[in-house]
């Protein structure tokens, strides 16, 4: 595959910081990718290392990351005014991240009133090589009568 084309959403971005304070400390980026689909940056920052022999990202940065995504594609994707509460949460770290930017794209499994069920897929170079991968189940946020 092609290396991943990034078009940022500067307001989208901004919401997601103003959202989760998280995302503005790794700066997580918001856009779409050449098809229009959302796509999510985490660009490369020396702060990010864990390993520093590798280099590789930390770990518990990638699972952030991921988690992050997975919380904000769900509130856009069901209109949601506050963040489902995560039930359950697994990160399945497949390859080292490298010292460059990275990205992930998120798809919904399953979204019903109670719970819903999203995974993130995160990639460096090439999106037909992931480096992680995460899968979470959350509790919908009530709905007001």
């Amino acid at each position: 595959m092609n290396p991943t084309i990034f078009q940022p959403d500067e307001q989208l971005t901004i919401q997601a910081h103003q959202r989760i304070p998280y995302c503005a400390a790794i700066n997580l980026q918001i856009g779409t990718d050449s098809l229009n689909k959302r796509l999510y940056s985490l660009p490369f920052a020396r702060q990010n290392i864990g390993n520093i022999f590798l280099p590789a990202l930390h770990g518990g940065l990638i699972g952030g990351f991921l988690q992050s995504c997975i919380s904000l594609y769900l509130m856009e994707q069901q209109n949601l005014q506050e963040s489902a509460q995560i039930i359950d949460y697994s990160t399945d770290y497949l390859l080292s991240g490298k010292p460059v930017d990275s990205y992930a794209q998120c798809e919904i499994m399953h979204a019903g009133k109670r719970i819903s069920h999203v995974t993130a897929t995160m990639w460096q170079t090439q999106s037909d090589k992931p480096i992680a991968f995460a899968r979470a189940h959350l509790q919908m946020p009530a709905i007001a009568n």
